[in-house]
């Protein structure tokens, strides 16, 4: 694998825009080449080898459906069963390895991860649709998530115990041992460090993995694979299966120890089920979207207020289970802020995110969420007001692609099923309350709890933190209203049909999820 140097600074999902020129130099340089490699054949990984078992199939582009991103193979029921199997033979090796040993190859995985995060960014450019600096957030973000396992393996000392005793001449200690195999399925919307965060944090912890990417992002996924297959692990510890069938496969197999999903309500709950209604329980740690509100106080900057939530609504086509589609506004503050939302949206500058460097909305993902985005704008047409957007757009180059119009919507009633359903498309609805004690109290009524954002200070700050029921919260953010977490800095989860574990990634309570417990005494006397 030919890896690349680079030494700019490094960009977040709240980086300023005069931070990023050096970047867009770097993206103009690598981009035509990485545009010509495109459309090539990216077989499964299994067991160290290559392996096109099953039904190949094609994907393009959000971008422009003609382009062609890539050849990949719809993983067969053997070769499921082929690749549980590998893992299973590796995660005796891997895990019995001294957690030292363990830290110091996925750190190496992140050195190589890190020297491609530029070829692995545009991959997420063209494969998602997300602008130059979503992507290279990606993927530093992944880089990030790497080390942070690693260190959190280190900080616990391995999460061994220091030896006890009850009695003369017998020692006792407890430690969490691997779970084995555990099966790694993967959303789209943050192909590269959503994958990085399950797998890295399940082979930190000494399992060996199945990861199934997104049938939208397998190019992303095929890229990740031969990084981690690459040398680092036993053959075996980290396998790679594609394909819209997959998923399900991995379910009904036996010889998986415990599972890691990121993706919708309806699909985690259905992994849950099925496992529960086995002979015992595996691990399902899943996360499961969201419906995030924010809530604008009386004691509020409007303007603050107004940019954190356009950026948290429309940042990457509200395409993020952490996305703001709802925003609760005070009376005094309603007009002001409504005002601003529709100046700031009107400004974004909706292409092909890989053209250059203006582009601020690039396309949404499918016709799927396309078709979501009109349900909502024909129904909010009858039941509320279209403040702005409601239309596809296809004009010139980009009547190939999946490209939409962000929406505001306000005036609907408040039991509309617009305020309770994730659209995971660019729409926001933005309401007016007097009280804030209620409007808490609505925004917490949905079945999810992901991410809440507050602006406002005094007892009102008091009242959001005490009160809103989610598992991220934010207060008087300008960068993004409810979204923007980082490794070790936010932990990422969900509440209520947001999550099942109650613990979350990117902070000090995920990585043991994807371990065992055992206590050991031995009479030595």
């Amino acid at each position: 694998m030919t890896v690349k140097k680079f030494d700019l600074e490094r960009v977040t999902y709240v980086s300023l825009p005069s931070d990023l020129e050096p970047h867009h130099r770097m993206f103009d340089r690598e981009l035509p080449e990485f545009r010509k490699g495109l459309g090539g054949a990216w077989p499964n990984r299994i067991g160290g080898s290559e392996v096109s078992d099953g039904e190949a199939f094609t994907a393009s582009s959000p971008i422009d459906s003609e382009l062609i991103l890539g050849s990949f193979v719809e993983a067969s029921s053997e070769s499921i069963a082929h690749a549980v199997a590998s893992a299973r033979k590796a995660a005796t090796e891997w895990g019995a390895l001294p957690w030292r040993e363990r830290v110091e190859a996925v750190r190496r995985i992140g050195r190589k991860l890190d020297a491609m995060k530029y070829d692995l960014a545009l991959a997420v450019m063209f494969e998602v649709g997300k602008t130059r600096m979503e992507a290279l957030g990606e993927t530093e973000e992944a880089v990030a998530l790497l080390d942070y396992y690693c260190d959190e393996m280190e900080r616990n000392a391995g999460f061994v115990s220091a030896p006890n005793s009850a009695m003369a001449g017998e020692s006792s200690q407890t430690l969490l041992r691997p779970l084995g195999v555990v099966a790694v399925i993967c959303p789209f919307n943050y192909p590269v460090a959503l994958s990085v965060n399950m797998a890295s944090a399940a082979l930190v912890a000494g399992n060996a993995v199945v990861v199934k990417p997104s049938p939208a992002a397998g190019l992303t996924g095929g890229m990740l694979g031969r990084i981690f297959d690459d040398g680092d692990l036993p053959r075996g510890t980290f396998n790679l299966v594609c394909g819209a069938k997959a998923g399900a496969r991995l379910v009904e197999e036996p010889g998986v120890d415990g599972f890691a999903f990121t993706g919708s309500h309806d699909v985690g709950m259905a992994i849950l089920r099925k496992i529960a209604a086995g002979p015992y329980m595996r691990p399902v740690m899943a996360e499961m979207g969201g419906k995030n509100p924010a809530y604008v106080a009386l004691s509020a900057d409007p303007l603050v207020a107004a940019e954190g939530i356009a950026r948290s609504a429309f940042g990457f086509q509200g395409q993020k289970c952490t996305a703001c589609s709802i925003a609760f506004v005070h009376e005094d503050h309603y007009a002001a802020v409504l005002a601003d939302i529709l100046e700031r949206t009107g400004a974004l500058k909706i292409g092909d995110p890989t053209v250059g460097r203006g582009i601020t909305n690039g396309p949404v993902i499918n016709q799927a969420a396309i078709d979501r985005y009109r349900r909502a704008a024909a129904h909010a047409a009858e039941a509320g007001k279209i403040r702005c957007g409601g239309d596809q757009v296809m004009a010139g180059d980009l009547a190939r692609g999946n490209f939409l119009e962000p929406m505001v919507i306000t005036d609907v009633p408040e039991d509309d099923w617009l305020l309770s359903t994730e659209l995971f498309a660019p729409v926001l609805t933005v309401l007016r309350f007097s009280s804030l004690e209620d409007a808490i109290a609505r925004g917490n009524r949905v079945k999810f709890g992901l991410a809440a954002g507050f602006y406002g200070k005094g007892h009102e700050l008091d009242l959001f933190l005490d009160r809103a029921a989610a598992g991220v919260l934010y207060a008087n953010r300008r960068t993004g209203a409810t979204t923007g977490a980082w490794p070790g800095i936010q932990s990422f989860c969900g509440w209520k049909g947001s999550g099942l574990t109650g613990k979350g990634g990117l902070g000090p309570h995920y990585l043991p999820q994807f371990m065992r417990e055992q206590s050991l005494t031995v009479r030595t006397g």
